[in-house]
């Protein structure tokens, strides 16, 4: 492949995703208003049963540990749920849930879990370790600091996860999620990110997420009082 062609292709997938940021940011459905974390604390029952149980297990469609949500980009919190009411991210589980929430309630519970680990942002500014030459040429060949942002925790936009210090079970489903076509159960539905994760074998995903695993994160499990 030519450097023109590998040019013109990380434009287009640029212009996606610009254009698929800006339709979000413009178009807010049902005018929820800002997010309110206490009221968001008060809708949270409904995710503390997996989200506040440290190292939670999921079982479908495969065992990973469900992600850490606690200091997670609230737009970003917001965007999933949608994606998940609307079903272009497919988990039965994950869909039910969604599908009960308004746009304020999405807001609220953003609000609410991205606010309950700000105290550990600073700590996650640490050195991060380096890649091995293998993980560094996967990391090169996927871009991924081009939207996640420096050592994964500062993504270029609120609309895009910190992935550092992730559950790496968790990145994994995830980035296969990406890579499934034709499940009615299983896959995401995104245009850039599919893109990103075909060209990758399943072995070369587990070392990626194995290293974003490694690094300093913003990102917990916070145990609620049920729960402690």
């Amino acid at each position: 492949m030519n450097k023109l062609h590998r040019l013109s292709i990380a434009l287009a997938a640029c212009v996606v995703g610009v254009a698929a940021h800006a339709q979000a940011a413009s178009a807010p459905a049902g005018g929820a208003q800002g997010g309110s974390a206490a009221a968001g604390e008060k809708k949270a029952a409904m995710c503390i049963g997996c989200h506040g149980i440290p190292d939670y297990r999921a079982s479908f469609p495969e065992i990973y540990k469900v992600p850490k949500i606690a200091g997670q980009n609230a737009k970003y919190i917001v965007g999933a749920l949608g994606a998940y009411k609307k079903g272009d991210r497919k988990h039965p589980t994950m869909r039910a849930i969604a599908t009960s929430l308004s746009d304020q309630d999405m807001a609220d519970l953003a609000a609410f879990y991205e606010a309950e680990n700000k105290a550990a942002d600073a700590a996650a500014d640490g050195n991060a370790p380096v890649p091995s030459p293998a993980v560094a040429e996967l990391l090169k060949k996927g871009n991924c600091a081009a939207c996640h942002g420096d050592n994964f925790t500062k993504p270029i936009d609120a609309s895009y996860p910190k992935l550092a210090g992730q559950h790496a079970d968790y990145l994994y489903y995830a980035l296969k999620a990406y890579q499934t076509d034709k499940n009615p159960q299983v896959g995401r539905n995104n245009p850039v990110m599919m893109g990103m994760a075909r060209p990758f074998t399943h072995a070369e995903l587990k070392e990626l997420t194995a290293y974003i695993a490694s690094l300093p994160s913003q990102l917990a499990t916070v145990p609620q009082s049920r729960f402690r």
